[in-house]
């Protein structure tokens, strides 16, 4: 048991995973215990257990499975954060559980999944069952097909969703497994359960008997409604409803609703798969289709049918298919075919359903048209078809084409057309069969109940009578005013008789309200609902959308009692108040009315009516006032009165006193009787005639008023303004329009007859009476108020003068808004009036459109047209849309029928010619204002496409197709835009531009809208994607765009959506949702009075939201998101100004000038201190973001307000850039005046600032960047220091401008980072800066380096943040970067540090790795001071280290025209730091002025190190180092600007190409390398390289560095690359030292740099190794013998001198490298007696002097090895042969020549020469050749066997032959005998004829002798060796019998090791001989003898002459020696 107390004593979650079963078991029973014991569902235990859950359900032991399931399920249940499990631990349940044997686990793992779905997850869990149903283990399947029935019928269907399960249904049946048919069965007949019959076709082709058998079962299901039993948390309420009801015991009240609740919602159309049809037509279809046979015609038919009967089809273009079968029922001549297309439309529209209602409006006109025919087939046929096509669209749609044939001569047609108007109207509800609908078809079908044909009557009769039961008597009533009682009771049974669609509710709903309105006057409202539906429906977007929405359920209109009896009417011309009898009074005789009146009025009253005195007539007045006044309303006979009073002389009165009393009394009686028409008709004329009367004008106007107000305006006005304009009195028209015009004003717009008032003012506009004109203009612009734009579209052929004065009224009334009626309501209805009003003026707008003149262009789009339009020519089509264009401008307003003209426009839209595109945008343009509120049937067909164009990728198109939706929208309004399908589907188009320009859009629209169609739900998924999109616009548009989604859909239903994402999706959705809730905008509310409103839909959409919107924005501008209207003024106009218009901007223009005067930035007390208080509190945003976003700009703006002075705000966030410079000029000017000002507003300003980062204009940075210098020179002279909140929102923003790829920026830059360390910690910069190196721009990375660099060596480490380790280490992972500068930047900053800390540093940066170790080390190696050693180089060091960045900054500042790439200059100035000490002690070899030293440091630095830090040099003169002029020969500058001006383009080229060969990438490096080749080899070419030898071979150690360093070093590189790299640099290097004028061109340093290169890649090891390596280094050879040979003679001994002394100081140098450098310069020693002319011996004497003076004699003694004093000597001595005693006067450039040893040692030297060159000679090359034998001997036989090797293979015989010649040259006594023994005669011969070629060959090649240092592969060799050639036959045993003649020199040759007295003497003497005889054939051998002696350190003369001098002294040394022999 010891096992079990170690594990007994662990954690729960430890045990749950221990490796013993027991220990599981024990931690899941605890683990369980826990769960139920936990309250807290947030508790933070709970998180523990998250990833544990998955492997408490997959315990592989059944028993602690079991109780690991139970864990589980309690975990779910209570935990929180359960719902991130769900994925992983259904997948469990599904594979791991299902499967157990035991039943508790099954029945265990289907409760954890039933409790996923009560906690939300019921679409993961479906996913993982569904998933589980394609498992090979039939255990399996049927318990996911269990866990499916069980939670269906337990949850519903609701929350189940069943398109998926019955989906696998039929795949279920046919599996083998019994047990799965059965529970598939019983899962079958669940879903039946739900959704009834919608699951037969699903299931229509599974096997029949399992059909049959599920037939029966479904038969025994109870038809109760099923109901959900277990709900979800979110549920809770619902649960609580019902178990109430449980409890009550039944549905005894909430039946009605709760049955509601649980319909089926599921629609069997739904759970269709869609099929694809469109590419299954027949091939030939269209042609048969066309076939002249109608058999033919026939098959097509049929083939499309059979296609068709798919129940669901995908949608697709269906437009040529609707367009061939709408010909065929339209003109097909045979009836069958005509009922086969109708049956195929029909199911077209079946299977497409909304997709088909963009066809509608084609195919409905036809049909209509076409049930003229008798036939009872093709009449159904086409009722089926019309009848499926009404479903796909809706009645407004269609209602245009219906109306238009009703007035059909043909009866039939009338009759099948009230027959279809009636089954539509049972799919009706009050809310989709508005008034405005209604009545035109209810005056159409009044015509048709009247109709002389029995069978059109019963059907305009049920008609009415189906509108009737849906829409409610009260809705009805009005119009059936006129139709008498028995046709009245005829409508009202049929409407008992009908049924509706959308079951009884909605019936019963109708007969409810119709009960209502009976009750009298104050009939209210239905109900809330009612009210609700108004609301909803009264502001639709666009305009003229309004009329289709307004509700039903709304009272009658005209403003009179409502209804009673359901008499009361709303005729064309009103009949009076429906109280009194009279509202329809007969018109009385004047006997009858003199009754009448006698019986009211007192006698003497009616006698003196017409007395024929003034007095009398006015007493009678009096009298009748008074008797009108005392009666009442009942018993007032109006007619009578008023005939009374129009009686002799009635409006003939002369007497102004009695005519204003009869006026009155008119008024009177008006307004206290029941006035009937037929009375006002009476009194009118009169009244109209006195209206312009001076004194009795006003009593006129008074009278008409008040009859207006018994009678209604509208009929009052027509009847006044028709009688004015009958007269001729100017007066009296023009008084009549304004009484009209304030008429209006209180009585409201509501039902005027505009087209009548219209015709009358344009009379009055062409008045020659001023007076009457200026009323009529006054009268437009009280209409206007009203009715809005659409009125001027009735005026725009007047004349321009008269357009502009009404125009100028019309601007007058903008913006103002209508006032509130205050007359006409008085006789309202109480609870309806507002709305009876408010549905009055929709519909204003909606009229005055439709009464516009307009004309049908449909003849004139002919079928020439349309092919025009479609043409293949861009021409032809371009013609065709220029005549549309014409069209539509002669047309004006057009009817909506257009033909096929939106076909053809459509095809346009995506024509490849982008001219034309916009073209047709601009048509469509047109077509929207022609058509107007019509061209809604054409959104689906027309509309959607132009979206599509949005995703254009061309700018303007964009635009375009924006403002042509924006000029449809206008007239359609949203609804049709929104609904159906369409909208997502563009939004679904991965298309960036389309997406941002929708959702754009669609973020302007929606806010504007008070209610939209669910569709708009369709588009949530979509916008959801564009929420993740790649495309940042994208992104901000759907962020933008999201909280009107949500306004309209709500939080939930967008919560819900996100089910379907992905969990990482889903979270930053969720997020952005709970952050949209924040700023969702309030649905626009319902204006509270109808006319304070715009009235008509037509009235711009800018006045409808604004008031909504601006008390939204006004509250909160903060936080809520930008006004979607707001101008984009560069992303900067405030919400204000999008919500006020024009009113902001034209604000500061009034005082302009006032304003500029005061002070720019207001002190706010505390306001700072505020600020930051709000953005700590996270009441405002934090300023940190990548770009700014609109809500910073918006914020800052608003911060602003209140401190910066209005004006200067409006230049700050202006929108164009030249502002924003005057604002900073401005702010420059006010510095030093505002001191305190600007550091009150300090932290604004810097953010201000900030934004100006992110402009791309320079001139502004610029600006800023200076004003942010003068900003911060003033704050310090302030000594204000820096908020950490100004900082942290400022600072990160302008290091970002550090990496600007502009120099002069960068520079700025960096000033502004140095005077910001004055005002703030430069510790707490460090971080900001820090932070800086993390950025993707490499410039960026390299300058916040150098910038710490600086910091650090200014401040020391204390400003390392956090801690200088961190700092550090944070640097050091730069040295990796991938690019060049910014590992630069780092390794010098790391430097700096260095030389601060010390040898500390490198504690501080910790683990490097090995490469990025060993390039710090070299560089702090030869970078490190070294104070000891010379203080003189220490000075010269430091202002060197300082000035690196001016240096650097100087650098930058050159143009790209400058001698060398800046890229290189960098590469190269690194290097050289690095190379600068190579030895411990080379400071001194320093303090000497070298030429080429100084030149390389000008390159480096452009003079930027001279200046006057630098301290004087101790004993030099200072002249040299300021006067570069006295350099000699200072090669380097050959690359001069000047070439650059000669060959600027190539230049720069090359330049770049040069930079490109030192790249670390090793293919750019191969390509440059290659292009510079190819350059080089072509002679006409290689001249341009001139000037750029030491730029490229710079570039070229660079490149050999880097793959010593790097390439070689990493294993991960192929070896073969490495191969390829190093042939391209040594092949195009040797291709430049054949070039001998490019090759001079090198200069010293930089070949003494190459030349290090390449001797450190002979000596490297690694190479050796490689497979081609040997070929390597023998080319590296090849290569140094061609730089020795080629360059600048002076330039590579003086390089290769700095080089050996270098090699000896170092002592990390190998001795093998001193040594080849010591056999380069024996080479060059070789060559020198012909290249001696060419030398500038003072500058070699000079190098010779400084390294005698670093190596004096002593010193050089020491060395291990006596090579250098050798080299040394004999270089001296050969130069002294050659030059004789003219040595000395070349001493010219060495100081204080007296100290030199170099002249004492040249005098010596000189002195003996003639005694001491021959001992000399010996001993020299005595030792030099002991060394060469010892080596040879160890490696003969290796290297030997190799050479025959190569011999004896094809490909390298010739290299094997020349080696082997090579090497018998160099090693005279090898023995090739053994290896040429062995092989055949043939080989042998070839052999030797080879080397025999090779030697004459060579013959002709000069006389250079080989190098000791440079045998292989060497192809150089002198003609004497045709001697060597001789000996060699002879030993191999050859024929030499031709060349006897010739000396032997055996003894010479193989025995160089010894030589004897006599060859010494014979070579004296033969030297001797040739001086005098000059005998040319001993010359040669001669020659040879003296350097075969010196193995290859002899001194060979250079000419016979040169010596003659000395002829004498010579012969007396000849004669010592001889003697000394003896």
């Amino acid at each position: 048991m010891g096992d079990d107390s170690e594990w007994m004593k662990l954690p729960i979650d430890q045990k749950c995973e221990h490796k013993l079963w027991k220990a599981r078991l024990n931690g899941y029973e605890e683990a369980l215990k826990l769960f139920q014991k936990i309250d807290d569902e947030k508790s933070p235990e709970w998180s523990k257990y998250l990833g544990l859950i998955k492997k408490f359900v997959t315990d592989s032991n059944a028993v602690a499975q079991l109780k690991g399931l139970e864990a589980a399920l309690a975990y779910v249940e209570n935990a929180h954060v359960a719902g991130k499990t769900t994925g992983e631990v259904a997948s469990g349940v599904v594979n791991k559980v299902f499967n157990q044997p035991k039943a508790r686990a099954k029945e265990l793992g289907l409760d954890i999944c039933l409790m996923y779905i009560e906690i939300e997850k019921g679409e993961a869990i479906q996913e993982e069952l569904l998933k589980g149903l394609d498992n090979k283990n039939p255990k399996i399947i049927v318990a996911c097909i269990e866990t499916l029935r069980k939670a269906l019928s337990e949850f519903g269907s609701k929350i189940i969703s069943l398109k998926p399960i019955i989906k696998v249904l039929p795949k279920l049946f046919e599996s083998r497994e019994k047990a799965v048919r059965d529970e598939a069965k019983l899962l079958a007949v669940e879903i039946y359960r739900w959704i009834r019959d919608a699951l037969r076709p699903p299931l229509q082709n599974i096997n029949s008997v399992q059909l049959k058998e599920l037939e029966e079962e479904w038969i025994k299901v109870s038809s109760a409604v099923p109901r959900q039993t277990r709900f979800l948390r979110s549920q809770q309420e619902l649960k609580a409803k019902f178990e109430q009801q449980q409890a009550v015991g039944g549905d005894a009240d909430g039946g009605g609703d709760d049955e509601e609740e649980t319909v089926p919602q599921v629609d069997a159309y739904e759970l269709l798969e869609a099929v694809e049809i469109l590419s299954k037509l027949p091939k030939d279809f269209y042609e048969k289709i066309e076939a002249k046979k109608w058999q033919e015609r026939k098959e097509a038919l049929e083939a499309v049918e059979v296609l068709v009967k798919n129940p669901k089809l995908e949608s697709g273009d269906y437009a040529d298919l609707v367009k061939v079968l709408k010909k065929v029922v339209g003109k097909d001549t045979n009836v069958m075919l005509v009922a086969l297309a109708a049956k195929c439309l029909a199911g077209l529209a079946t299977g497409l359903r909304k997709k088909f209602g963009q066809y509608a409006g084609h195919v409905v006109p036809t049909i209509l048209e076409k049930f003229k025919e008798k036939k009872p087939q093709v009449v159904q046929a086409l009722q089926e078809a019309i009848d499926a096509i009404f479903l796909t669209t809706t009645l407004q749609n269609l209602s245009e084409d219906i109306l238009a044939v009703m007035d059909n001569k043909n009866p039939t047609i009338k009759q099948q057309t009230s027959l279809f108007i009636a089954r539509s109207f049972r799919h009706c509800t009050p809310s989709t069969l508005p008034k405005s609908l209604l009545k035109p078809f209810c005056a159409a079908l009044l015509k048709h109940i009247n109709d002389s044909a029995p069978e059109v009557r019963d059907a305009g009769f049920e008609a009415l009578g189906t509108a009737l039961k849906v829409a409610g008597e009260k809705a009805v009533n009005p119009f059936l005013a006129d139709v008498d009682k028995l046709k009245l009771d005829r409508i009202k049974e049929c409407a008992e008789k009908v049924e509706l669609v959308y079951g009884k509710k909605t019936g019963g709903a109708a007969e409810k309200r119709e009960g209502k309105p009976v009750a009298g006057k104050t009939a209210a409202l239905p109900g809330p609902g009612g009210d609700k539906e108004t609301k909803d429906a009264a502001t639709k977007a666009g305009p003229l959308k309004k009329a289709s929405a307004v509700k039903s359920g709304v009272p009658p209109k005209k403003g009179k009692p409502a209804a009673a009896a359901g008499a009361g009417g709303a005729g064309a011309k009103g009949k009076k108040g429906p109280e009194t009898k009279e509202i329809f009074e007969s018109e009385l005789s004047m006997e009858v009315c003199e009754e009448k009146a006698a019986a009211v009025l007192p006698a003497s009253c009616i006698q003196q009516l017409d007395s024929g005195n003034w007095k009398e007539r006015l007493a009678c007045m009096e009298e009748f006032q008074k008797a009108v006044e005392l009666m009442e309303r009942s018993e007032m006979p109006c007619q009578a009165l008023v005939r009374m009073l129009a009686k002799k002389p009635g409006w003939k009165e002369t007497n102004f006193q009695v005519m204003q009393m009869k006026l009155h009394i008119v008024a009177l009686i008006a307004q206290k009787g029941n006035f009937s028409k037929t009375s006002a008709q009476v009194v009118l004329d009169g009244l109209v005639d006195k209206v312009g009367d001076v004194k009795c004008g006003s009593n006129a106007k008074e009278a008409m008023t008040a009859i207006a107000e018994a009678c209604q305006l509208p009929w009052t006005a027509e009847q006044v303004v028709a009688t004015a304009f009958s007269q001729k009195n100017p007066k009296n028209q023009s008084e009549t329009l304004n009484w009209l015009s304030n008429a209006i004003k209180e009585f409201g717009f509501s039902g005027l007859n505009v087209k009548a008032f219209i015709s009358n003012v344009k009379t009055a506009l062409a008045a020659t009476n001023p007076a009457v004109r200026t009323s009529a203009i006054t009268l437009l612009g009280v209409m206007y108020l009203y009715v809005g734009p659409p009125l001027r579209m009735f005026f725009e052929d007047e004349k321009p003068a008269l357009l502009s004065q009404i125009d100028a009224e019309f601007e007058k009334m903008q913006g103002q808004t209508a006032p509130t009626p205050t007359r006409g309501i008085s006789r309202h209805s109480a609870g309806g009036g507002d709305d009876g009003e408010e549905e009055e003026q929709e519909e204003v707008g909606n009229d005055v459109v439709d009464l516009l003149p307009r004309t049908d262009i449909g003849d004139k789009i002919t079928a020439e047209l349309v092919s025009k339009i479609g043409d293949k020519n861009w021409k032809i089509r371009k013609e065709g849309l220029d005549e549309v264009t014409s069209i539509l401008n002669e047309a004006k307003f057009i009817h909506p029928n257009i033909g096929e003209l939106p076909a053809a426009l459509k095809n346009r839209l995506n024509d490849s010619n982008k001219i034309l595109v916009q073209q047709t945008l601009s048509i469509l343009q047109q077509l929207a204002t022609a058509m107007g509120p019509n061209i809604k049937q054409h959104v689906k067909n027309l509309g959607i496409p132009v979206i599509t164009v949005l995703g254009d990728s061309k700018n303007n198109v964009r635009a375009a197709a924006l403002a042509t939706v924006n000029a449809w929208a206008e007239q359609t309004g949203m609804k049709e835009w929104l609904e159906g399908e369409d909208l997502s589907e563009e939004l679904k188009k991965e298309n960036p531009f389309l997406r941002q320009e929708l959702l754009g859009w669609l973020a302007e629209k929606l806010p504007t809208l008070r209610s939209v169609p669910s569709d708009l739900l369709l588009c949530v998924p979509h916008l959801y994607s564009c929420l993740e999109d790649r495309n940042g616009d994208v992104r901000k548009k759907a962020q933008d765009a999201l909280p009107f989604f949500m306004m309209h859909l709500g939080f939930e239903k967008m919560a819900k959506a996100t089910g379907k994402l992905k969990p990482t999706s889903k979270d930053q959705v969720l997020a952005m949702l709970e952050k949209a809730k924040a700023n969702m905008p309030a649905k626009p509310a319902p204006p509270a009075k109808s006319s304070s409103r715009v009235v008509g839909g037509t009235a711009p959409a800018k006045f409808q939201p604004a008031s909504a919107f601006a008390d939204d924005l006004g509250s909160n501008t903060m936080e809520s998101k930008p006004d979607p209207k707001k101008a984009k003024a560069g992303g900067l106009s405030s919400k204000t100004k999008g919500i006020q218009g024009k009113k902001v901007l034209s604000k500061p223009n009034l005082k302009e000038d006032d304003d500029k005067s005061g002070p720019i930035f207001i002190i706010v007390p505390n306001g700072k201190e505020q600020r930051m208080k709000e953005e700590k509190g996270l009441k405002v945003l934090k300023w940190n973001f990548t770009t700014p976003r609109d809500e910073y700009i918006e914020q800052l703006k608003t911060q602003m307000s209140t401190c910066v002075a209005k004006w200067l705000q409006d230049e700050m966030f202006h929108a164009d850039f030249q502002h924003h410079n005057k604002a900073l000029a401005v702010m420059i000017e006010h510095l030093e005046s505002e001191k305190d000002g600007v550091i009150s507003c300090l932290d604004l300003i810097l953010k201000w600032l900030t934004l100006r980062f992110f402009d791309t204009n320079t001139s502004v940075l610029m600006k800023t960047l200076e004003y942010l210098k003068l900003l911060f020179n003033m704050l310090s002279q302030e000594e204000y220091h820096l908020t950490e909140n100004e900082a942290s929102s400022f600072i990160p923003y302008l290091i970002l401008k550090v990496g600007e790829p502009k120099d002069v920026i960068r520079k700025d830059v960096r000033a502004i980072l140095n005077r910001m360390c004055l005002i703030y910690p430069a510790s707490k910069m460090f971080p900001f800066i820090m932070e800086g190196t993390k950025s993707k721009n490499s410039k960026q990375r390299a300058e916040c380096l150098e910038e710490l660099g600086c910091l650090v060596e200014s401040y020391g480490m204390n400003v390392c943040q956090p801690t200088p380790g961190k700092a550090l280490k944070e640097m050091a992972t730069h040295i990796g970067d991938r690019d060049n500068t910014v590992r630069n930047a780092a390794l010098n900053t790391i430097v700096t540090v260095y030389n601060v800390h010390g040898d500390q540093v490198f504690k501080l940066i910790g683990n490097l790795s090995e490469k990025d170790m060993s390039m710090l080390e070299e560089r702090i190696k030869r970078s490190a001071k070294r104070p000891s050693a010379a203080p003189v180089r220490q000075t010269e060091e430091k202002p060197q280290r300082t000035q690196n960045i001016s240096a650097n900054a100087g650098m930058m500042r050159k143009g790209p025209a400058e001698d060398m790439s800046s890229k290189l200059k960098i590469m190269y100035r690194t290097y050289r730091i690095q190379n600068r000490n190579m030895g411990s002690h080379s400071e001194t070899t320093h303090t000497v002025p070298r030429e080429f030293q100084l030149d390389l440091d000008e390159i480096e630095n452009d003079n930027g190190t001279v200046r006057c830090e630098m301290p004087a040099l101790v004993q030099h003169k200072l002249d040299d180092i300021f006067e570069p002029v006295l350099i000699p020969e200072p090669k380097i500058r050959a690359v001069s600007p000047h070439f650059d001006d000669m060959h600027s383009n190539t230049a720069s080229t090359i330049n770049f190409v040069i930079s490109q060969v030192a790249s670390g990438d090793i293919n750019t490096s191969i390509q440059a390398l290659t292009q510079i080749d190819e350059v080089l080899k072509q002679e006409d070419k290689a001249e341009a390289m001139s000037g750029h030898i030491d730029q490229f071979l710079i570039a070229t150690f660079m490149q050999l560095r880097l793959i010593y360093n790097t390439h070689m070093a990493d294993e991960k590189l192929d070896k073969d690359e490495i191969v390829r790299l190093y042939s391209c640099i040594i092949g195009s290097m040797i291709t430049l030292f054949q070039i001998e004028s490019l090759a001079r061109e090198a200069s010293t340093g930089v070949l003494k740099d190459l030349m290090h290169g390449l001797i450190t890649l002979m000596l490297d090891s690694r190479v050796e190794d490689l497979e081609e390596g040997e070929q390597v280094i023998r080319s590296v050879n090849l290569l140094v013998v061609k730089v020795l040979e080629k360059s600048d003679q002076t330039n590579i001994l003086s390089a290769l001198l700095v080089l050996l002394q270098d090699s000896l100081l170092a002592t990390a140098s190998s001795p093998k490298f001193s040594e080849l450098v010591m056999k380069c310069l024996w080479r060059m020693v070789r060559l020198l007696p012909e290249t001696i002319n060419s030398i500038n011996l003072d500058r070699i004497l000079l190098d010779i002097h400084i390294f005698m003076k670093v190596f004096p004699k002593e010193k050089l003694k020491q060395c291990k090895s006596d090579f250098p004093i050798r080299t040394l000597k004999t270089l001296l001595h050969t130069l002294c042969k050659l030059k004789g005693p003219k040595i000395l006067d070349h001493l010219t450039m060495i100081d204080n020549k007296n100290e030199s040893e170099l002249e004492a040692h040249l005098c010596r030297v000189m002195k003996h020469s003639m005694d001491q060159s021959g001992k000399a000679d010996k001993d020299t090359e005595k030792g030099a050749s002991r060394i060469e034998e010892k080596a040879s001997k160890a490696k003969v036989n290796d290297i030997l066997a190799e050479i025959f090797k190569k011999i004896g293979s094809k490909e390298n015989t010739k290299e094997g032959l020349a080696e082997l010649y090579e090497y018998k040259k160099k090693y005279s006594d090898a023995d090739i005998e053994p290896f040429l023994k062995n092989s055949s005669q043939f080989f042998q011969s070839y052999v030797e004829r080879g080397l025999r070629l090779i030697e004459t060959e060579r013959e002709g090649k000069g006389r250079i002798a080989p190098s000791t240092g440079n045998t292989n592969g060497e192809e150089v060799g002198p003609s004497v060796y045709l001697e060597r050639l001789k000996i060699l036959r002879q030993r191999c045993g050859l024929d030499n019998a031709k060349q006897e003649d010739r000396p032997p020199l055996t003894s010479l040759l193989s025995k160089p090791t010894l030589p004897t007295v006599a060859s010494s003497t014979d070579m004296l003497h033969s030297k001797l001989s040739q001086l005098r005889e000059s005998r040319e054939q001993y010359q040669h051998l001669d020659l040879d003898c003296n350097q075969t002696h010196s193995s290859g350190i002899g001194t060979t003369l250079a000419s016979p002459s040169s010596a003659a001098a000395n002829i004498d002294d010579l012969k007396k040394r000849l004669e010592r020696i001889k003697s000394s022999r003896k």
